[in-house]
């Protein structure tokens, strides 16, 4: 078929307005974790804790009923309570907390490895809190970003943790006039880079220790059991993360089990509980307990305090011995070997 040559001295509207419409722009990936408080004081917290509990994602009571509870009593008493415990674990050399400083250290190092890649910007941002989300990818967009992969750092799927990330990047866009393409990270609890980087991480921690433990929770973010009963695939997703890890520590994984910790309120949580089994361990004269806590990416408070120091304690006052808490991966070189592993996975035809 014979093509009618464009007119003499016509030249189609991308050219003329010095467009290039096939050349691609930087990709961004930005890390999400879950957030944090600017500092430890009453009204730092009190912020934070509002943002959070604020979510509907999270807490997915009546609304009217919840904001009496959330402004008449919780916002009024743990701010204090949880501000104490904040200050126990704060990383006091850079006045922030040990989740802000991880997730940075995190993404510095995830864009180290990528620097390779000059189509590629790193950065980070806390679901609540700041860095906001927000403010992350219009930094991201201003870099010359016109794709973005959104990495929730959460590797067992829940609707009150990813899809909360989600939402908030989703409302990001729609007040850019010029969106980025957008890719978000599913969840990868059975990932083989993901479970052979947490057994490295036990093994090679417990060879450090001159006991051996006689049990190992593997300790994951509790949740309220109607969620699940709704749908949400987070118990089932943390059931398969330990089965698999099981797997991957040989005959060590027969002392395995999972846990649920961090319950808040009066409506019945996943079990069994953390805390309870704990002190029924001890009670049965379980001498030596270790505990892993593979759904946290970075630790923070409720690595560091609830279980390093609460649970501790608890599985020392009615009997035990021997007590060790196996760090998250953090920037570990395993923690940021799973990192760039999912990274390049999903970037898959736009790299």
């Amino acid at each position: 078929m014979n093509e009618t040559p464009p007119a003499k001295g016509f030249a189609p509207e991308s050219a003329r307005l010095g467009v290039k419409g096939d050349a691609a722009g930087k990709i961004g990936v930005l890390l999400v974790n879950l957030g944090t408080p600017g500092g430890t004081d009453y009204w730092s917290v009190r912020r934070y804790l509002k943002e959070f509990l604020s979510d509907r994602r999270v807490i997915e009571t009546n609304r009217v009923l919840w904001w009496m509870i959330l402004n008449v009593v919780v916002l009024t008493i743990r701010p204090s309570k949880s501000g104490a415990k904040y200050r126990s674990v704060w990383n006091k050399a850079l006045d922030e907390s040990p989740l802000r400083t991880i997730t940075r250290v995190q993404s510095e190092k995830v864009a180290a490895a990528l620097a390779g890649r000059s189509d590629l910007v790193v950065d980070w941002a806390m679901r609540y809190g700041t860095p906001s989300i927000a403010s992350r990818i219009e930094a991201l967009a201003a870099q010359g970003c016109d794709r973005l992969l959104v990495f929730p750092l959460y590797p067992q799927y829940s609707a009150s943790t990813t899809a909360s990330v989600n939402d908030e990047v989703f409302d990001a866009l729609k007040a850019m006039r010029c969106q980025p393409a957008v890719r978000t990270v599913p969840a990868y609890p059975a990932d083989p880079i993901y479970i052979a980087a947490l057994a490295h991480s036990i093994k090679s921690h417990l060879a450090g220790l001159d006991w051996e433990p006689e049990a190992i929770l593997a300790s994951f973010h509790g949740l309220p059991k109607s969620y699940v009963d709704k749908g949400d695939p987070y118990l089932e997703q943390c059931a398969l993360t330990t089965e698999r890890l099981a797997e991957a520590l040989g005959p060590l994984g027969a002392t395995l089990r999972y846990t649920f910790q961090s319950r808040f309120g009066r409506a019945e949580w996943l079990q069994p509980y953390t805390d309870k089994t704990v002190e029924a361990l001890a009670r049965e004269r379980v001498k030596r307990l270790a505990i892993v806590t593979p759904g946290f990416a970075a630790d923070c408070l409720e690595t560091l305090e609830e279980i390093a120091v609460e649970n501790k304690e608890i599985f020392l006052d009615h009997g035990g011995e021997h007590f060790t808490f196996i760090p998250c991966l953090n920037d570990s070189d395993g923690g940021i070997g799973v990192l760039l592993h999912v990274i390049e996975r999903e970037l898959k035809g736009w790299l």
